[in-house]
């Protein structure tokens, strides 16, 4: 029988918590988000976070595990790769054995060729960059020609920056559609990204108006099966742009802010079924600019939120807190991390259990056995923890 209940599936983007069996071979040995971020701050005071049992999987400096309130754990990836879709189809139960394309050195020069003949406009860049520093380097050269600023980074992306005043945004989009039908086969990389950007040489910024185009998921997934049944699915953030728009329409949210109380609006208006957030902020605007004390303030930011999140929970409701890779701000690299995501489950009915070392795709098993769909990958801690 269907339980009659809502589950929120908050991934709090980046948010690593260390060390993974195969850290190292993603070149990432070292790397912990909150453990390197807690020392940095000379120890964290998140008391919500602490009181749920952020600290008892594992130490995090200033927090202690005293009778957590949450069920606690650590989800260990196991699909190859360390990128926003790997980790969230992983969450919802898809375990890739291959990594999507990565370009080091660039796109090769017929796809790039091909791109500028289909759109009728030059490329430049075409290298892996920071987002902000490839337009601060080429941003006045594409207002003069109005050529595409094409760049990659360490993860499997197509990112197109474009000045809103040069290249209105439906071109900009219409141009990532044309790139996504593109990269297909060999180069099927897992995202295309519209980057517009505003702003006079020295002083441009990117604007909320990006927009991901993804590959379709290539096995079903829990929203799927959650829609196969008719039971609602609610998103938070570029979840429906993770997942290609399948199984889960969204409202984007550029700032955690704008998240948590998109996921206050949706806890009050969700009668029965999955709301499902991704919070953006903590990879994009602090992971990924190696900016520590911008991180500690998110995480604060996120501790104040959670009692009133919490507080919206009815009897039988589950709130999973969790990550989809790392992005430490205090290792040189400003690329994402390779690492293990916390794992915490609130809700009024939950046994605080200690859940050990668990996969990524064990949340999708749980979720599906939640609301009785079948799970393709993963194992339910749901006995666990009511």
């Amino acid at each position: 029988m269907t339980r009659r209940g809502r589950v929120a599936l908050i991934v709090l983007d980046g948010v690593g918590y260390g060390s993974c069996p195969d850290q190292s071979r993603y070149g990432d040995a070292g790397s912990d988000t909150l453990g390197n971020i807690g020392r940095a701050v000379g120890g964290f005071s998140l008391p919500t976070l602490e009181h749920l049992g952020l600290g008892c999987a594992r130490p995090l400096a200033g927090m202690r595990c005293d009778h957590p309130t949450a069920a606690h754990g650590v989800a260990v990836p196991r699909s190859a790769g360390k990128d926003s879709t790997t980790g969230h189809w992983e969450l919802c139960g898809i375990v890739l054995e291959r990594p999507f394309p990565t370009y080091p050195g660039g796109f090769p020069a017929e796809v790039i060729a091909e791109f500028a003949r289909r759109t009728g406009r030059g490329v430049l860049g075409n290298t892996v960059a920071s987002g902000t520093a490839i337009i601060d380097e080429l941003g006045a050269r594409h207002q003069a020609t109005g050529a595409w600023i094409v760049y990659t980074s360490a993860d499997s992306v197509f990112q197109i920056a474009a000045h809103e005043d040069v290249v209105p945004l439906e071109e900009l989009y219409d141009a990532c559609r044309t790139a996504r039908t593109m990269l297909m086969g060999a180069h099927a990389v897992s995202r295309v990204i519209a980057r517009p950007f505003t702003g006079v040489p020295g002083a441009f910024v990117r604007t909320p108006n990006r927009r991901d185009f993804s590959l379709d998921p290539v096995e079903p997934t829990v929203l799927d099966r959650l829609a196969a049944v008719g039971i609602e699915r609610l998103g938070v953030g570029k979840v429906d742009d993770l997942f290609a728009g399948r199984g889960i329409t969204s409202r984007h949210t550029p700032t955690n802010r704008e998240a948590y109380a998109a996921i206050a609006d949706g806890l009050r208006s969700l009668e029965h079924g999955l709301l499902f957030a991704n919070v953006i902020e903590f990879d994009q605007s602090w992971g990924h600019r190696n900016d520590v004390a911008g991180f500690h303030r998110g995480l604060m930011e996120l501790d104040e939120a959670l009692p009133n999140l919490l507080a919206l929970l009815r009897p039988g409701d589950l709130m999973i807190l969790t990550a989809d890779h790392g992005n430490d701000p205090t290792t040189p690299s400003t690329d994402h991390s390779r690492e293990a995501a916390p794992l915490l489950v609130a809700g009024p009915s939950v046994v605080p259990a200690a859940l050990g070392d668990r996969g990524f795709a064990d949340v999708g098993a749980t979720i599906a056995d939640y609301f009785s769909v079948p799970s393709a990958a993963g194992r339910s801690f749901l006995g666990e923890i009511t």
